[in-house]
């Protein structure tokens, strides 16, 4: 079996994220048959189809879609926000779906962990982000569903993860994404 590039896209931009954390950790957690890559996105200028239309399209978009082409599937980790996905991250998803018909995201399989230091782990975060993914033609996993709350509580000082039953629902989400990916490429 070769090797799958997913992408791994943060929606927190805090410098102390416990997004960050956990996709650290899901990194170091993926089989050998997948290469987890972060791809960045708090650099992105908000989008406006003007700026897509002219012949200057700003080069962090530019960067950002062939990044996301490059990967065989991508990962989201993403806090909860007013019940719905960072800014950022809408943004992100915004700037990766244009220009119509050029869609960065088409077809690649995807999987969703929202992270919270709050108990609902993330919920509406989670669902909100299913439906725009379905727009999309992302094929999403359905099970197991990831949402981790009082993750504060989940990690040491220097990021480790510490808490066992977690590493272990963990490693079966990536399992399962794992599949996933070879199901849907």
């Amino acid at each position: 079996m070769s090797t799958k590039n997913v992408a791994v896209v943060v929606g927190s931009l805090r410098k102390d994220s416990l997004n960050r954390k956990l996709a650290l950790v899901m990194r170091e957690m993926a089989a050998p048959s997948l290469s987890l890559n972060l791809v960045e996105i708090g650099h992105l200028p908000l989008y406006n189809q003007d700026d897509d239309e002219g012949p200057q399209v700003p080069e962090a978009w530019t960067t950002f879609r062939q990044s996301i082409k490059a990967n065989d599937a991508v990962l989201f980790v993403t806090p909860e926000y007013n019940r719905s996905v960072p800014a950022a991250l809408k943004n992100a998803i915004d700037v990766g779906s244009r220009p119509h018909g050029q869609s960065a995201w088409d077809k690649k399989p995807a999987a969703i962990i929202s992270v919270s230091p709050g108990a609902m782990g993330g919920f509406g975060a989670n669902h909100h982000l299913r439906q725009s993914l379905v727009f999309l033609n992302m094929p999403t996993l359905q099970q197991p569903e990831a949402y981790l709350g009082h993750a504060a509580q989940l990690f040491d000082a220097s990021g480790k993860l510490i808490n066992d039953s977690t590493r272990e629902f963990l490693s079966k989400f990536a399992q399962t994404f794992e599949r996933w990916i070879a199901t849907n490429t």
